[in-house]
């Protein structure tokens, strides 16, 4: 399950980038595509830093880290989507993949957290 879940959240890094170069060429498009890399090429990096935990806290701490940078990455998805910088089409699967993403990070915190007590 981790490696999947690896593989996932650095796919999402790899699609918006993908992405961006799909948004227009002025400066809301430039701001907004930096911003949404930085969030969705986190996830990847971040989630992979807290399969690397050194204890459960440690572990649970970096998820939230994850979790914060997915919901980040939704964020500016549906600035993309409401601004109509982009057609619904275009992100609707990363947007999808994003938040499934998102459920189970904060499904393994809240699992974490009850073995924990």
């Amino acid at each position: 399950m981790k490696v999947e879940i690896q593989k996932r959240t650095k796919a999402i890094g790899v699609e918006v980038i993908k992405l961006i170069d799909e948004l227009p060429s002025k400066p809301s498009g430039w701001v907004i595509g930096k911003q949404i890399v930085r969030s969705a090429t986190s996830v990847g990096s971040n989630y992979r830093s807290a399969c690397r935990a050194k204890s459960t806290p440690d572990f649970i701490n970096k998820l939230k880290i994850v979790e914060e940078e997915a919901d980040e990455t939704i964020f500016w998805l549906e600035i993309i989507e409401e601004s109509n910088l982009l057609p619904k089409e275009k992100i609707e699967n990363i947007q999808k993949e994003t938040n499934e993403i998102l459920a189970i990070v904060v499904a393994s915190i809240k699992t974490m957290r009850d073995k924990k007590s």
